[in-house]
């Protein structure tokens, strides 16, 4: 075992494995109020995402947002805001997350042109920062505070 895989699971951090698409982004599987998807880690992305088209297989309750998102080539791009979502990744779990739906078919017309899977969403730096992450990319692995009992 690592060092660093050490130092982190003594400070009470879940390891996730990510693997690492054709295109180079890192991904992972999570559960979002207890079904299983596919997403990007993108610290980059302000928020946590869903594509609309996984809206339902999520069991999402949505309401219209006077928000727009930006992001991956495409700009002013409508949303929705679902709030009280329940996300688990690996061991870690947070309750009660907002999580921002918009089209990702740009994502995933992107990801398909190059062999790789579509994804759910995209995991973003409003979760990271939440759980504390770290990244390691030499071991692909992401690493999440989980909440002291």
């Amino acid at each position: 075992m690592s060092s660093l895989k050490k130092f982190l699971h003594a400070k009470n951090y879940s390891s996730i494995k990510m693997t690492v698409t054709s295109t180079g982004h890192h991904q992972c599987v999570a559960k979002i109020n207890g079904v299983e998807g596919s997403f990007i880690v993108d610290t980059g992305a302000s928020s946590s995402c869903i594509d609309f088209k996984s809206a339902d297989h999520f069991e999402l309750l949505s309401e219209n947002s006077d928000v727009r998102a930006a992001g991956a080539g495409a700009t002013n791009m409508l949303t929705k805001s679902s709030a009280d979502n329940k996300i688990q990744i690996g061991e870690w779990q947070q309750s009660n997350m907002t999580l921002v739906l918009f089209d990702l078919s740009h994502v995933n017309s992107a990801l398909e042109e190059h062999d790789s899977e579509c994804v759910h969403g995209i995991i973003g730096a409003d979760l990271l920062r939440k759980s504390k992450a770290v990244i390691d990319y030499k071991s692909n692995r992401l690493f999440l505070k989980n909440k002291s009992l």
